[in-house]
């Protein structure tokens, strides 16, 4: 029916830098563009929100803990499908699992438990 499909992850050094990527495949997201939105989880802490994008409008939405450092944007030129993190100047507290997430509705939700697709979600690990 649909998938979000993460890429990017990685180790690298606090200071550095990453990009994610998720794409939304299959006949659930094909011809809509819902809001897609980046949450991460570290162990032993609740799944926390990173950033959101409404497709159509471009509006995005971060975190205070990432505003500056992270950002979102889309891509869907040839129906690519793609939303993408770049995260600059990393450090080691975001050193988590990246889960891309989709939902019906308004984009600004913070809460996890409102988006009602999900991928598998990549690690990001950075090393002091």
């Amino acid at each position: 029916q649909g998938q979000l499909i993460e890429s990017g992850g990685g180790l690298v050094q606090a200071g550095g830098s990453l990009r994610l990527s998720c794409t939304a495949a299959g006949r659930t997201f094909a011809g809509y563009y819902m809001p897609l939105a980046w949450f991460r989880q570290a162990p032993g802490k609740e799944r926390g929100f990173v950033a959101a994008i409404n497709w159509g409008t471009g509006n995005r939405h971060y975190a205070d803990s990432v505003k500056g450092r992270f950002t979102i944007s889309r891509d869907n030129a040839d129906d690519k499908n793609t939303v993408y993190l770049q995260m600059n100047n990393l450090r080691p507290e975001d050193t988590a699992i990246y889960y891309c997430a989709a939902r019906v509705g308004e984009t600004n939700q913070p809460n996890a438990s409102a988006w009602e697709y999900w991928g598998r979600g990549t690690q990001v690990t950075v090393s002091s």
